[in-house]
């Protein structure tokens, strides 16, 4: 199980390298991984069909807090899993033919987020722990976001992807607050350890009768409702239709809706049977049911049609769930197998439609049966199918589905009778959208299109076809997919055995002939419908002119309603920070430690007694001249009035801190503070080039304030530490990691030991944070802009001219290129020798980074780049994927996250190990970060010169 997760990450990571490498065989090779899982899945069948021979699997992940990374794969998690990465495998190759225009990067890169969401999506279904499943469900929404976000440049996409990550991330903190709620009342019920959090374990408990029950149920339902598009936070799945086709097929039709239905059946057993489970799904099921299928006829899109209809079909799939009975759960499943098929057939023949015509517009679609002969097979089963014809395997879902609406008891006859009228107007709306999708566009006479028509290629042709003729085998051989398939997932769900009969024909039982008669109905309505809305074609057509684009559709209230609230937050912002902030910097500043001090004066100065002044007897004259120079430093910063000036100052107070350092035995940190300060003080220097003149003139009055509220600042900080210095604490975790730095860690740097073993995964969330402040230079100063400037100068043929920050020195401009030379051999050594002696990777990122630095001084950042192999946000990439790695290696050994893994002993290194692959990961992180900030203030600089230079004399 977790070998299928891991292997879809893995090719998430490496889609991008096999699109460059590989070409057309490409689509092929990644197609190959989801295609091996579903087979590994598959061949777990027969043990998945007995719930006593669940397969199961857990990692210790933060065994302090009871958190485990815990698997299971039974019944459900087998039909949703062989969903998920077997209609995966034949999207993968559908979009290696719909994006056969698309640059190789551009696949790569969607590659990289379809597989990283697939990865996401098993690791939900396969999920037997509520913290497991949130982190997998929360990676879906990111992904998700991703893939519809895809076309970056349109602003619809750009649109949609927020409206369905703002939507379905709510929900997941929603989902979040409910697990935890839920976890608390099995801890209070009798569960203990990791089990509190199993999802399997939890149906043992009465939670119904937990104080907690209700609101825990509540923040549930609001997550499942978000993710699968339930009334009113329906309108973000239409929108995500802005995505490319493939993604439509994949994730808002076969399987990321789903992920909502899937946690309502999944938690089923330990929260149902209590009347706010019941009255709660089957409303805003029946609600979601009918309003999707009514807004589904008034659309003119066809992708937008299959959206709406997605949307009513989650609705009935909700509504069954909230039934609960053997026959709503039957129809579920069936439900949910058949809509996967047939929904993700139908979009990927709007994909070929729109390839081939141009267009996707219903009214304009007509007579392509002989041009697409292949692609009309396949819409027509899978049209038929949605409209429940037998023998497909959409009949059986309908069947089931009144069936279960007229199974209901005596005292819920009339719910039942409702339910079974609501049903009937839904699908026969159901019933008219597939015949819109599946036979207009191929029936009637020919019509005039933007593009001549014809077939797709082989590649956008296997997954419908295999699709349309699996919906076909499974309504032929309905008796087995009952048995093999059906009642293991059916009875995952009740939590009891359940016994699955399925078959094309009932007999002629009462119960039988009446569901008969509604099926008849429900189709001849549906045709009737039909009718009347494909009249409306040639209305189309003759109001805009056959060659016009649809018009565009209505957002509807509740998108209308969300992007009002979201447009208006930034004048919500802008009103509160008028109230809040005086416009002034300085002002708010002075404001913000006024208040510090004052606030924290007071508990100080009780405590006052306990403080010990220091004596003066110890101090030696190296510590006294040391901090001579610090002071005076920061005079010098306070006094001077030049911005360079007070940038060396501070460098100056820097350098003494650090060799205070080094006189206490804390060469690590020294060493660290040494780099830092350079690199603050590069950085400073790069950033006051874009700074207004220093401020001269200033009132005696302000002078006096600042003075005073410095002076403040500096002994309430001065009086906070000495105070710290009172309270001695337990000497146990020091002497702990000094006396196992060497026997447990094989390292005699116990700083270094501590942030790579003992402590990594403060390093790690660290370094996360490194980036993220990397990425937020990146966007400040937008470097593509520079980039943009430079492919305009190339194109001039303008050659590059030393020294564009300024005038530099020719010996710089020498020896630059031995210095960062030395510099990264230097970085090298500390890095390999920092388990044991003072340095690591921190240190020789920084070092290598300055090195660079010091070469895009002398010669330009232009040429900086040029010399590097690789980009600096790919150096931060390449660092987190190492740190990940060496972190899942413990995990994947049944040991806790960022367990050590030791290989052996290498000369001049000592013990190799996952320790090193992680301190390698911070080397790269930091490397690439300090290296990108300084690269894109540099350019900033640059630009902001040459557009002087270039502005012509007044």
């Amino acid at each position: 199980m977790a070998f299928g997760i891991v292997l879809l990450f893995g090719a998430a990571l490496l889609a991008a390298p096999i699109c460059r490498l590989a070409g057309r065989i490409g689509v092929w090779l990644l197609a190959g991984a989801p295609a091996l899982v579903t087979l590994g899945l598959l061949a777990e069948l027969p043990l998945a069909a007995d719930p006593a021979q669940a397969l199961t699997v857990s990692y210790s992940w933060f065994p302090e807090f009871g958190v485990a990374l815990g698997f299971r794969l039974d019944g459900l998690a087998l039909a949703f899993g062989v969903l998920v990465t077997g209609i995966g495998a034949l999207i993968v190759l559908y979009a290696g033919g719909y994006l056969a225009s698309y640059t190789s990067r551009e696949r790569g890169r969607f590659y990289s987020y379809l597989m990283l969401f697939m990865a996401a999506m098993l690791g939900v279904v396969l999920s037997d722990n509520l913290i497991t499943l949130f982190v997998f469900w929360e990676l879906t929404s990111v992904a998700s976001f991703l893939l519809i976000g895809f076309k970056h440049t349109d602003p619809g996409a750009r649109r949609a992807a927020r409206q369905a990550l703002v939507v379905t991330g709510a929900g997941g903190l929603a989902l979040l607050f409910g697990c935890l709620l839920i976890m608390s009342a099995a801890a209070d019920l009798g569960l203990s350890g990791v089990d509190i959090g199993r999802i399997s374990a939890l149906s043992a408990l009465p939670l119904s009768e937990h104080p907690v029950y209700v609101p825990a149920l509540l923040l549930v339902l609001l997550g499942a409702f978000t993710k699968s598009a339930q009334v009113p936070f329906h309108f973000w799945l239409p929108g995500a239709m802005a995505a490319p086709t493939p993604v439509s097929a994949y994730l808002h039709s076969a399987t990321m809706v789903k992920a909502g239905v899937f946690l309502l059946a999944r938690l089923s057993p330990a929260l149902a049977g209590d009347l706010l489970w019941t009255v709660s799904l089957g409303t805003v099921g029946a609600v979601t049911m009918l309003t999707g299928a009514y807004l589904a006829t008034r659309q003119r899109d066809l992708k937008r049609v299959l959206a709406y209809t997605t949307v009513s079909v989650l609705g009935i799939l909700t509504m069954l769930i909230g039934i609960g009975t053997p026959l709503a759960i039957q129809a579920a499943v069936v439900l949910v197998v058949a809509h996967a098929l047939y929904k993700a057939t139908l979009f990927m023949v709007v994909g070929n439609l729109d390839h081939a015509t141009g267009t996707r517009d219903f009214g304009r679609l007509g007579g392509l049966a002989r041009a697409l002969p292949i692609t009309c097979a396949a819409a027509l089963v899978a049209a038929l199918s949605k409209a429940g014809l037998p023998p497909l395997v959409g009949f059986l879902g309908k069947e089931l589905l009144y069936g279960a609406a007229l199974d209901l008891t005596e005292a819920a006859m009339l719910a039942g009778l409702g339910l079974a009228l609501v049903a009937l107007v839904a699908n026969a709306m159901l019933v008219a959208t597939a015949f819109i999708v599946g036979v207009s566009p191929f029936t009637g006479p020919a019509r005039p299109l933007p593009k001549s028509p014809h077939e797709a290629p082989l590649t956008m042709l296997i997954g419908p076809v295999t699709l349309a003729g699996l919906g076909l085998l499974l309504g032929l051989f309905a008796g087995r997919f009952g048995e093999l398939f059906a009642a293991p997932a059916a009875t995952a769900i009740a939590g009891q055995p359940m016994l699955v009969k399925l078959a094309l024909w009932h007999g002629v039982a009462p119960t039988a002939l009446a569901v008969m008669a509604l099926s008849a109905a429900t189709l001849g309505l549906g045709a009737y419908l039909y009718v009347r809305i494909r009249r409306q074609r040639g209305a189309f057509a003759s109001a805009d002119g056959a060659d016009a684009p649809p018009a565009e559709p209505s957002p509807g209230v509740a998108a209308s309603v969300f992007e009002r609230a979201v447009d208006g937050l930034p004048a919500i912002a802008g009103k509160v920070i008028e109230r809040v902030s005086s416009g002034s910097l300085h002002r708010d500043l002075f404001a913000i430690l006024a208040v510090f001090v004052l606030l924290l004066s007071a508990p100080l100065a009780a405590g006052w007694a306990q403080i010990v002044a220091p004596s003066w007897d110890v101090v030696r004259i190296d510590e006294l001249l040391l901090a001579l120079l610090v002071m005076g430093g920061a005079l010098a910063a306070c006094v001077t009035s030049s911005r360079l000036g007070a940038a060396a100052a501070l460098g100056a107070v820097g350098v003494g801190v650090a060799l205070l350092f080094a006189i206490y035995s804390a060469p690590d940190l020294a060493i660290t503070l040494i780099m830092v300060e350079a690199l603050t003080v590069l950085l400073l220097v790069l950033v006051l080039a874009h700074l207004p003149p220093f401020l001269r003139h200033s009132s005696r009055r302000r002078r006096v304030s600042d003075a005073a509220i410095a002076i403040a600042v500096g002994a309430f900080m001065s009086a906070l530490t000495l105070a710290s210095a009172v309270i001695h604490l337990e000497p146990e975790v020091a002497a702990y990691f000094a006396q196992e730095s060497v026997p447990a860690g094989y390292g005699r740097n116990v700083v270094n030991v501590i942030l790579v073993d003992f402590r990594a995964f403060d390093t790690l969330g660290e370094i996360v944070v490194v980036a993220i402040a990397g990425i937020g230079v990146y966007a400040l100063l937008d470097p593509g802009r520079g980039a943009r400037s430079r492919g305009r100068s190339a194109q001039s043929s303008e050659p590059p001219r030393a020294g564009e920050l300024g005038q530099t020195s020719l010996i710089l401009q020498a020896t630059a290129g031995l210095l960062a030379a030395l510099l990264a051999v230097a970085s090298l050594f500390v890095l390999l020798r920092g388990h044991n002696e003072p340095g690591g990777g921190f240190i020789a990122g920084l070092l290598i980074a300055g090195g660079c630095a010091l070469y895009a001084i002398a010669h330009s950042p232009a040429a900086a780049r040029k010399k590097l192999i690789l980009a600096p946000s790919t150096i931060v990439t390449l660092g987190l994927v190492l740190v990940l790695v060496s972190a899942s290696l413990g995990p994947l050994s049944g040991q806790p996250l960022l367990t050590a893994a030791w290989w052996g002993e290498v000369p001049l290194i000592g013990k190799v190990s996952s320790v090193l692959m992680f301190d390698i990961g911070v080397y790269l992180v930091v490397w690439g970060t300090a290296l990108g900030m300084l690269l894109a203030l540099a350019e900033a600089g640059w630009q902001r010169s040459r557009a002087a230079e270039d502005k012509p004399c007044s």
